[in-house]
């Protein structure tokens, strides 16, 4: 029988095993461009390793999810981090694991506002991009490079999302 997940707001506390959390923060604002322009400087860091590896820029386009959703499968990429921060400021869910020697623990998941986007840490185990609700457009920054960076790991028994 699937276990049920619990949905959690979306901190940078809560999410620091994972990565970071991308939002306008304060503490991190300054003014450039003769004080025109407020900067939320180095909200998270792009990671990329390997064979000809360069940090890219894109854009995903990610259809709703219907509920009870079941979470199957859980990703990681070993050479690069990946961030995904929503275009059209639509909440969506983020679902991620520690990792259990090499495979993903018990999922959790969090429900990230319209103006919150994450940076998955590199190896950190996750769901592909969870759209809620519409059809969402994400800017994604991740890895190009050689080397197999996708490990997909399928669970036995799937977790369950009942509804955000």
């Amino acid at each position: 029988m699937a276990e049920k997940l619990t949905i959690q707001p979306l901190t940078k506390e809560a999410f620091a095993p994972f990565g970071s959390v991308i939002e306008t923060d304060p503490a991190a604002m300054r003014y450039i461009n003769g004080g025109t322009t407020e900067r939320y400087n180095a909200l998270a860091v792009a990671e990329a390793v390997g064979e000809d590896a360069k940090v890219i820029i894109n854009i995903f386009r990610g259809s709703p999810r219907s509920f009870p959703y079941a979470i199957g499968m859980m990703e990681r990429h070993p050479f690069g981090s990946q961030s995904f921060s929503p275009i059209d400021n639509r909440p969506w869910l983020v679902v991620v694991a520690a990792d259990e020697g090499g495979r993903p623990g018990r999922p959790q998941v969090f429900l990230a506002g319209g103006r919150q986007g994450v940076n998955y840490g590199r190896n950190v185990w996750h769901h592909p991009l969870m759209a809620i609700g519409a059809v969402s457009d994400f800017l994604v920054v991740d890895r190009l490079g050689g080397g197999n960076n996708v490990i997909e790991h399928f669970f036995d028994t799937p977790f369950v999302i009942e509804q955000p």
